[in-house]
């Protein structure tokens, strides 16, 4: 990983944690504990929010050799009070907020009128371990994808034509992919048209996205009768796989899923860095809409 995307993503973080820090100071109660003290660690939030978003941009895929084995090593000029990785691991916990809001206000996209929405498995173990698994417990749940059936969680995503993320939704693996509660959270800055597969044929949940300005197209079952789609709508259903390319991107890529977890908070923290690190990927999965082509679909929209 080059230096130069290093620095890109700590000035990006830097920039939300100096506003988030002032937004602190100003609502902030203050203790009135004896003695109380607010010292500073070595190394600062933006920092470590850094390492542990980079981390999902390296080519390891364990977090303790990534910190060992190339940030003490080699980023010593970039991060000049670097801590033991066991320090780091008892302090990394305290960004998860921080993250969470960077990535809420600053890392996810905007929606263009084209939408696109599936789930993804999110593994906890394996299938045949379910019962052994002791850090999850409680939380997971085994579900059924396409795949067969698994144990631990469903990622319910939403991305634009320019497979930037609009909204996220983590639920147990037992959830439909329909749940009206889901669906209003993931949908609540969205507009225009919105593409999913089979696992979201519903005439309920087509009429409640309706009255809320979404229009829901679906691949249909070969024993329903055909939907009175346009051109430009049949051709876009066809493009649903590029949410696919964007699952592909998080697990493969961005490695938002692996089953060494040793506590809850380590998993959320993963999930967390994983989806603020898939906002810098140099290229994303895109359609490759032209301007023109988005004026004239948004007209097309208006006269339907």
């Amino acid at each position: 990983m080059e230096d130069s995307k290093v620095i890109e993503i700590f000035v990006a973080i830097d920039d939300f944690c100096h506003d988030f820090e002032e937004l602190v100071k100003k609502y902030r109660i203050e203790s009135k504990t004896p003695g109380h003290r607010n010292r500073k660690g070595k190394l600062s939030d933006s920092e470590v929010m850094t390492i542990l978003v980079c981390f999902h941009h390296s080519h390891f895929t364990n977090f303790k050799a990534f910190y060992n084995e190339l940030v003490v090593r080699y980023w010593t000029d970039l991060f000049p009070d670097l801590v033991s990785y066991e320090r780091f691991n008892s302090i990394q916990h305290k960004v998860m907020i921080p993250l969470m809001l960077f990535l809420k206000t600053r890392a996810l996209g905007a929606s263009r009128g084209i939408n696109f929405i599936d789930s993804t498995t999110l593994k906890s173990c394996h299938i045949k371990r379910e019962h052994q698994h002791k850090v999850l417990k409680g939380f997971a749940s085994k579900g059924k994808s396409t795949m067969g059936w698994f144990f631990g969680f469903k990622l319910h995503l939403i991305i634009n034509d320019k497979g930037e993320i609009l909204s996220f939704y983590l639920t147990k693996a037992n959830v439909d992919d329909r749940n009206l509660k889901v669906i209003t959270s993931l949908t609540e800055n969205i507009f225009g048209k919105l593409f999913g597969d089979r696992g979201y044929i519903s005439q309920a949940l087509s009429d409640f996205l309706w009255n809320d300005g979404i229009h829901l197209v679906y691949k249909r079952r070969n024993n329903m009768k055909r939907q009175n789609l346009s051109d430009t709508d049949r051709i876009l259903l066809r493009k649903r796989a590029l949410i696919e390319s964007v699952n592909d991107e998080l697990k493969n890529i961005c490695s938002i899923e692996h089953t060494r977890h040793r506590a809850p908070k380590g998993f959320i923290l993963n999930i967390i860095s994983a989806l603020t690190a898939y906002h810098f990927l140099p290229k994303k999965p895109s359609l490759n809409i032209t301007r023109e082509e988005k004026e004239s679909q948004q007209l097309l929209m208006i006269a339907a």
